[in-house]
C-alpha cells in the first residue's frame, strides 16, 4: 500500500472506473496460470485501487482529500495491528 499512489488514482480517476478495475484484476487472480509473482503484483495493485475507491467514498461524505487518505492508512494500520 502506497499513499501517493492511492492519493493519484483517486484524483485522476472515477470511482467507477477504479472498481470496474478491480474486479478485472480480481478475474486475473483466479486463473490457474497466474505466478506467485504476479499475485503478489496485482495484490498490491488491488490494495491501492480499493484504497482509491474508499478515499473516494470520504471525501464524497464530506471529509477532505488529505484527512480522507490519512484516515484510511490509519484505518489499515489499526486493522493489521490488531
Amino acid at each position: 500500500m502506497k499513499l501517493p499512489v492511492i492519493k493519484h488514482l483517486q484524483r485522476n480517476n472515477e470511482e467507477i472506473k477504479l472498481q470496474h478495475t478491480i474486479e478485472v484484476l480480481e478475474s486475473f487472480t483466479e486463473h490457474r496460470s497466474v505466478t506467485e509473482d504476479q499475485m503478489d503484483v496485482v495484490g498490491e495493485l488491488i490494495t491501492n485501487l480499493c484504497g482509491a475507491v474508499e478515499v473516494h467514498k470520504m471525501i464524497q461524505d464530506g471529509v477532505p482529500e488529505k484527512d480522507a487518505a490519512n484516515n484510511f492508512v490509519k484505518k489499515v494500520l489499526g486493522s493489521i495491528d490488531k
